[in-house]
């Protein structure tokens, strides 16, 4: 399996034949100017919840490729107002058998609203099932109890923000990995602006002590996880 990190909660994870893509916001960032987005690969876009720094790149990315755009139905609705029809409706707990790999939605603590001030339903995750492994993608959430029950799911490694501020700081998400039985995290939602700054080696001690392993991959780079 490998992962790229485009910044913030962008995150591409190849998967067999799949191209998995989480929240793409990319032009509007300014640490990923040096990303070019009209190469960036897609098979699947899932989308967490409606803030423009997870959906800022969305349609463009979604009318280039043609992916399937998965996502809760006040988000799939918004885009197909926009001609984007290719869409998997979800609701929180469900599960959806997509051929190579599986989704379940989960649950996030947080808000949502569209670009345009349209609701943007309930924010969430997901958890994705491969024969490689499981993994998930947390979206922006807080610290919840709710985040115990996803260790029955032995997770390959979880995505999960640490920025602080509007999400978990890095405290509360070792305890999140903990909760979820993970043991190797990558860091996202950090950095892209003043408020969400961490301080990296702070970071990676605080999880290292937890005995957990924090990956921080650069914009824009590829390891295999």
């Amino acid at each position: 399996m490998k992962l790229t990190y485009y910044g913030q909660s962008c995150i591409g994870v190849e998967a067999g034949d799949a191209h998995l893509l989480f929240d793409p916001f990319i032009t509007g960032n300014t640490l990923a100017a040096h990303i070019d987005v009209e190469s960036i690969p897609a098979t699947h876009v899932l989308i967490t919840h409606g803030h423009g720094d997870h959906v800022a790149d969305a349609e463009a990315i979604l009318k280039r490729t043609g992916a399937l755009l998965i996502s809760n139905f006040e988000i799939c609705n918004w885009f197909g107002a926009k001609g984007i029809n290719n869409s998997l409706a979800m609701n929180t707990g469900g599960r959806a058998d997509l051929g190579g790999f599986s989704v379940k939605s989960t649950v996030a603590q947080h808000s949502s609203t569209m670009p345009d001030g349209a609701s943007g339903g309930s924010p969430g995750g997901f958890v994705v099932f491969t024969p490689e492994g499981n993994f998930h993608h947390a979206g922006d959430t807080a610290l919840m109890l709710d985040m115990q029950l996803l260790k029955r799911h032995q997770l390959r490694f979880a995505c999960l923000p640490i920025g602080d501020n509007f999400t978990m700081g890095i405290e509360d998400a070792v305890e999140a990995a903990q909760y979820m039985g993970a043991t190797t995290v990558v860091g996202m939602h950090y950095d892209t602006f003043p408020p969400i700054t961490i301080d990296k080696a702070k970071a990676t001690g605080a999880f290292a002590h937890a005995g957990i392993k924090l990956l921080l991959p650069g914009i824009g780079q590829t390891i295999a996880i």
